[in-house]
């Protein structure tokens, strides 16, 4: 069953790359007490995620900020190490926060997945953005197609707020 707006987060382990290595964030820690502006893509350097979603969301951080977002987080079904180098490739580095759900299971168990196998992907996210605050979803916004990134891009998402 996929997360809802009036839902909580569920608890995970996502990881971040830092200078001294992949450091796991606890979602219950990271969203507790702020106002975070995620959005999920099914795969770090593909098409659409590489020219229109992660870009949309790096050129609008600073009117994310001006609307009293604490921080901008792109989360995809890929490793630390991958986000890592696609954020610094992007140029996201201070505007975009890159976490990794390695084994999908932030995920699965949002309700938020799709089996990406008929592409080689294996599981991957499917394509949304939400507003959360305090840990409770407070707008959500999913992508019919996986290869579109309309609602769930930055400017419908900076409109919610």
């Amino acid at each position: 069953m996929a997360i809802n707006v009036g839902d909580r987060i569920p608890e995970a382990t996502l990881m971040q790359l830092t200078d001294k290595g992949p450091a796991p964030v606890k979602t219950g820690e990271f969203f507790k007490g702020r106002k975070v502006a995620v959005f999920a893509l099914p795969g770090a350097f593909t098409p659409t995620c590489s020219n229109q979603h992660l870009p949309g969301f790096i050129k609008s951080a600073d009117d994310f900020k001006a609307k009293g977002v604490d921080e901008i987080v792109c989360l995809s079904v890929n490793d630390a190490f991958v986000m890592g180098a696609w954020g610094k490739q992007q140029g996201a580095d201070g505007k975009v926060t890159m976490l990794g759900d390695g084994n999908g299971d932030f995920t699965k168990a949002l309700g938020l997945d799709f089996d990406g196998s008929g592409f080689g992907m294996g599981r991957r996210s499917l394509r949304y953005s939400m507003i959360v605050e305090d840990g409770v979803v407070k707008s959500l916004n999913k992508e019919a197609n996986p290869g579109e990134a309309k609602i769930s891009g930055a400017e419908n998402l900076l409109s919610q707020l």
